[in-house]
């Protein structure tokens, strides 16, 4: 009985607190991968978002302008309004149109020139930083240029 008692007893004596000491070990490595995973999802929030804005500026650029509302000499909606439907959808979505880099709208020109159907359309290309932190980390990746293009085409209606 004796001898029961001795390896029963010390048994339970040295485990104690193992539960503790392996919670203490492995929240802080949960903790830094769920913020991890927390910011990878706002990165490609943020590259949607860019996407979404670009998407939404050219397919204003396409659009053919009216009379009285753009220059008579080019059927389209010049850059800065279609730099203005960009800004409007960043900031919508909390993004700061000022940090928007090597903004560039082009008019592409005819793919097939002797098709009926118009092939005229528009790229609009950007890059925007993304300050990428991982918490309780010594990394800082202070930013991510997320490059954004898009293309749109016209075509006759």
């Amino acid at each position: 009985m004796r001898l029961r008692r001795l390896f029963l007893g010390t048994g339970v004596a040295e485990e104690r607190g193992a539960e503790l000491m392996e919670f203490a070990v492995l929240a802080p490595l949960l903790v830094m991968l769920l913020m991890g995973m927390i910011w990878f999802g706002r990165a490609y929030n943020t590259t949607q978002t860019l996407t979404r804005a670009a998407r939404e500026g050219a397919r204003f650029a396409v659009l053919p302008c009216c009379a009285s509302c753009c220059d008579p000499s080019s059927p389209y909606p010049p850059d800065s309004q279609v730099r203005a439907i960009i800004d409007a959808s960043l900031v919508a979505s909390a993004l700061d149109p000022s940090q928007v880099q090597g903004y560039s709208m082009q008019r592409a020109q005819p793919l097939n020139p002797g098709s009926t159907m118009v092939d005229n359309g528009v790229v609009i290309s950007f890059t925007y930083p993304f300050r990428f932190i991982l918490p309780f980390t010594p990394i800082h990746l202070t930013t991510i240029t997320i490059p954004v293009r898009v293309q749109m085409r016209e075509e006759n209606q």
